[in-house]
C-alpha cells in the first residue's frame, strides 16, 4: 500500500473497529495520541488488541513492549511503521 493517505484510512477504521470506539475513523486525526488522558485514553488491553490487529491486517510484528510504545503512539507513528515493513532498508 503505497498511497499514505488510503494506508492511514485503512489504519484508523482498523483501530475504530477493533476497539470498538465511539468516534469514527472520520474523528481520528493521524496524530492524535492513542494513550493516555491526552489523547484517546487507550489502555494496556487495547494495546494488546492492537499488537494482535496489526499483524492480522498489515503483517506487522511487534516484539517488545519498548517497541509498541514507539509504534502505538498515533496513526502517523503506526503507518510510519507499515511503510518500513513495506520498504526495508
Amino acid at each position: 500500500m503505497s498511497n499514505p493517505v488510503e494506508l492511514k484510512q485503512r489504519i484508523k477504521v482498523m483501530i475504530v473497529d477493533n476497539l470498538m470506539l465511539q468516534i469514527s475513523a472520520a474523528d481520528l486525526a493521524d496524530n492524535t495520541r492513542l494513550f493516555g488522558p491526552e489523547g484517546l485514553g487507550l489502555d494496556s488491553v487495547d494495546a494488546l488488541q492492537l499488537v494482535v490487529a496489526l499483524d492480522k491486517n498489515f503483517g506487522l510484528k511487534i516484539a517488545d513492549t519498548g517497541e509498541a510504545k514507539a509504534i502505538l503512539q498515533s496513526v502517523d507513528s503506526i503507518a510510519a511503521a507499515v511503510s518500513r515493513l513495506e520498504r526495508p532498508s
